[in-house]
């Protein structure tokens, strides 16, 4: 199935931006982890649909944090991790905050809910694909 073709699927489910990622990468790996996709849905729709910063982009700094971050007393985060989130963040505000005036779902909606049909599953795919193309580039996936 096509990655986009599976976002389409998530969605239809309810799930939203940073929910579907994080349930892509978890596919990948064979696993579930429904505790971790209902915390995420605290980023939907711009943290709690507040309309503030796009859930694809903290869902997208998750992701990267999933695969590179600490997640034990034991466990170091990789040694580039807030690089990748920080070259997220960049890259982000450059094809999106530049584009629509800011990185809030607001600015990127521009209060026309044709919109969220239309940009958010090509914002989402975007940033996946970003993060995914980060996280082999260091190696770590």
């Amino acid at each position: 199935m096509e990655l986009f073709d599976r976002m389409l699927e998530l969605s239809q489910q309810g799930f939203f931006c940073s929910q579907i990622m994080i349930l892509l990468a978890l596919e990948g790996e064979g696993k579930e982890n429904p505790d971790l996709v209902r915390a995420l849905g605290g980023l939907t729709g711009g943290l709690g649909f507040s309309g503030k910063i796009c859930g694809a982009l903290t869902g997208g700094c998750c992701l990267i944090a999933y695969f590179a971050g600490q997640g034990e007393p034991d466990e170091m985060p990789d040694q580039h991790c807030n690089e990748m989130i920080q070259s997220l963040v960049t890259w982000f505000e450059k094809e999106y905050g530049t584009t629509y005036g800011g990185c809030d779902c607001k600015d990127i909606l521009e209060d026309d809910p044709a919109n969220k049909i239309i940009r958010c599953p090509q914002v989402v795919e975007a940033v996946y694909t970003y993060v995914m193309e980060e996280l082999i580039k260091y190696e770590i996936i």
